[in-house]
Order: C-alpha cells, then structure tokens, then sequence
C-alpha cells in the first residue's frame, strides 16, 4: 500500500485545526461527504474507494518528520504536542462500497470532534472522489462490453501514482483485470500483459521474436501483431507460431491488435485464424478504447474477446474529476447550514439518513429520500428545490443507505475482499433500470428530502437570515 500519513492534507486543514485547539473548540460534529452531479452526463454514480479510506482512516498518524516540517511552518509547540498522539477516534457511516449513488444525497457522514473530522477531509475527498470516478467510468464501459474481458493497461498514462488506486476502482466498476503488477500484488487481482512493438522490433523479425516469446512464456502467449503489417505479416507468423505450439501440445492463448481498423481486421483475423483450426485462439485489442468504441466495435459485431483499456479509464476522460464535497451538518448540538444565494448550492443540515424506496418485489422505483438519522421510513418526499413538488411514498419499501462502518477509530468489520465488492456492485449495477443506465439522456433518479428534513432546513435558512 501507499504511505499516507498526517501531512497528506490541505495546510488550512491544519490551520484550522490550530484554531479550533487553541480555542478548545472539541465538540462533537457532523460533516455528510456527497457530490452535485453524475460524472460522464450519466444516470448513475458506483461508489468506490471505501475499503481504502477505512485502511488509511485507521492508520492515521502524524510522523516525527510531519511535525518537524510543521514546526518549521510555524505551528506552535503545543498544538504540534497534540498531534504527535493524534488518531482518529470517531465514527462513520457510510454506503456500502460498489452501492450506486446519486447527486446531493449523502454518500458517507463523519461523527466526530471538530479536529479530528477536519483533519481527515482532505484524505477522504482524494479517495473517494478519485476511485468512484474511476469504478462508474468502468461500470459505463463494462455495460456495453457485455462479456468481454476488460482489462485496465493505463499505467503508464495515469497521473502518476494515481494509477495504483485506478486500477483497484476498475475492479470495482467491473474489469477482470490489470496490467500493473504492483497493484495486482497488493489487491490480489488478476494481472495481465502482452508485449510491446520494441519487443518485436529487437529481432531481426517478426517471426522469431514471436517463436522466442512463445518459447519463454508458453503459457502466458499473446502475441502482438501490427508491428509492420498485420493481415500480410503478423497474424500469418503467429498462426506458425500457433501450429508449432498445438504440436507441442501447448496452447496459443491471442493475438493483440493495437492500431488501424479494429473492426475489419479483427474480422479478417479471426476468419484466417479458423481457417488455421485456431478456433481458441482469442483476440485482443488496445488502442485509445473506451465505452463509445467499445459499444461501436461490438455493434459491427467485431469478434473481440479481450480489451485491454488505458488512457480514458485512468483518467476519467473526458470529466478527470468527481464533484465531491465534505460540509459540516451538525455541530455543538445544532444543525449547520451553508448558505447560498444559488439554493442547489445550500446544505442540508443535521445528522442524516437516506433511504433508498423499493416495490413490493424489491425493484429500484428511481427515488431516494434523505431524511434525519432519528426518523423512521418517510411515506412522502418534496424536491429539494422546488417547494410544490413532492411524491407520495405509499406501500414502498425503505432501505436505510448508510449504516456505521467505524467506531471510535476502528472499523467494525474486517476489509472487504475486492472480487466481492465488485460481484455486489455488478448486483446492484442489475438492479438499475436500463433507462438510468443509457449513454445519452438517461433518465433522472430523484433524490427528494424528507418532510421532517425540509421544515428543520427552512426554519434555520429563516432563522439565520433574520439573525445575521
């Protein structure tokens, strides 16, 4: 895993903390963690990253070198003496990872003193933020690539060691696998790999480079074939190389396409391929792949097997960023509320829960409550907005999203493995109409307030602009 310790922060999470240490500002406090809008213009957001979150969370310290380069920034000893024994000793509720979440509805909700929540904003936006980003760009790529292998080759594009935690969210959002070692090691996935063009260029040709690769690696043989020509030179030699590998009693497991026309050569590939009586072998292809090409070349029904996908998955073409937020609900027993001219930018105040409303027979209706922590299932939810909207909630069911992952610093239950995380976020992905789920205008989740919410909101909103 990475090292994070204390100063992976923002410097005004400090500051602020200095401030509210000097002025004994210890009370217990609320801060809800959710987003504004769906990335990709889509229906539906995968939350991932939690699991990482809980590791981090629990571990979170203050290093000797922390606080000497703090001391040089000019924090006061005694504040630097409370942080050499800092841990988070709060609690937190959450959705379960690989859940599908959706605009302003509270995604996870930090309980603790002011320092102590403060301090650990900065970690918590980074990584959740980062890895739903990645896991819902890979949920919209694993809809359209049905039951074909994904796999996550975008290493060497990422944003620097962001790349390691990209590669974990894609398993969330439905990939088979990863290119990157490292973090095939640390998250226990399936890694996967070819060869590079500079392989192939290295020998005098095509030929033997592929009957060497074959000869080192017989069971791992993916041979790539557009180095110089790939119907006339490539799929030929590694038919050959197919042939001799059949005699030998091995198996030639694909080829790898990597530029040009994916569609016709994939076709043209797979035809000389059986011809060959190399019914087995797969086909692979990489190069700038994303949902749209994906869905595209699957459409022109291209016989693909395996894609291998990079740049646009580990950066979360085109949007590179979750609007996620983290903003203080409750604090020194009263609601908190930020104020907005713009009221989509208001904060809803208090401890809350969401509820997630469900038919008779256990199908998503398109509607998520949020309401206080203390009350029971809503039967009727107003726009968060618009004051004569409302829907009556009658006969459904009411599924609380957020139930507590951590008390007094410590995770209540042992980490999730990432092959079941992703298995639920594929159940709950089923779950989700195909109206929610389509590229262009998916159709709105509604995520309403509760009654009981909307009255303690408008009282404070009152209250405030009457006092202030």
């Amino acid at each position: 895993m990475l090292s994070i310790t204390g100063n992976y922060t923002d410097l005004y999470q400090i500051s602020m903390a200095q401030v509210y240490f000097h002025q004994q500002q210890s009370q217990s406090a609320v801060f809800d963690y959710f987003f504004r809008k769906n990335p990709y213009q889509g229906g539906y957001t995968l939350f991932a990253g939690l699991d990482t979150l809980l590791g981090i969370i629990e571990q979170l310290q203050f290093s000797q070198q922390d606080l000497q380069f703090l001391s040089e920034q000019g924090f006061k000893a005694d504040f630097l003496n409370y942080l050499e024994n800092f841990r988070f000793n709060g609690t937190i509720y959450s959705c379960r990872e690989g859940d599908l979440v959706f605009p302003n509805a509270p995604v996870l909700s930090v309980k603790a003193n002011l320092i102590e929540a403060q301090l650990i904003e900065t970690v918590l936006l980074n990584t959740l933020n980062f890895q739903t980003l990645i896991a819902s760009k890979a949920a919209r790529i694993r809809s359209v690539a049905k039951d074909a292998t994904l796999l996550d080759f975008g290493l060497r594009r990422a944003q620097g060691a962001g790349g390691y935690y990209a590669s974990r969210a894609a398993i969330v959002g439905g990939f088979n696998g990863t290119s990157h070692v490292k973090a095939g090691q640390d998250f226990g996935l399936s890694v996967a790999g070819t060869m590079a063009h500079s392989f192939v260029q290295s020998h005098d040709d095509e030929l033997t480079a592929f009957r060497n690769f074959a000869k080192d690696q017989p069971n791992n043989t993916v041979l790539l074939v557009d180095t110089y020509d790939t119907l006339k030179s490539g799929v030929p030699n590694a038919i050959t190389v197919g042939q001799e590998m059949a005699a030998r009693g091995q198996q030639l497991k694909a080829i790898r396409l990597d530029s040009g026309d994916l569609a016709y050569l994939s076709k043209q590939s797979r035809q000389m391929l059986d011809q060959a009586g190399l019914h087995k072998v797969k086909i692979a292809a990489s190069n700038q792949l994303d949902e749209h090409v994906i869905k595209s070349l699957l459409e022109q029904q291209a016989p693909i097997d395996v894609f291998g996908v990079g740049t646009s998955l580990v950066i979360g073409r085109p949007d590179g960023a979750l609007d996620g937020v983290y903003k203080l609900a409750y604090f020194n027993g009263k609601p908190r509320i930020k104020l907005s001219e713009n009221i989509k930018k208001m904060t809803l105040p208090g401890h809350k829960q969401v509820f997630r409303m469900t038919d008779s027979e256990g199908r998503l209706i398109g509607a998520d409550v949020i309401g206080l922590a203390d009350e029971d299932a809503p039967t009727a939810m107003q726009h968060p907005y618009e004051p004569f909207k409302s829907l009556d909630l009658s006969g459904l069911s009411a599924k609380p999203m957020l139930a507590q992952v951590m008390h007094k610093g410590q995770r209540l239950d042992d980490s999730v493995t990432l092959t079941d995380i992703a298995k639920y976020a594929q159940t709950q992905m089923a779950l989700l109409a195909d109206d929610y789920r389509r590229f262009d205008n998916p159709h709105q989740y509604k995520v309403g307030i509760s009654v009981t919410l909307k009255q303690q909101r408008d009282e404070l909103i009152k209250d405030l602009r009457t006092t202030r």
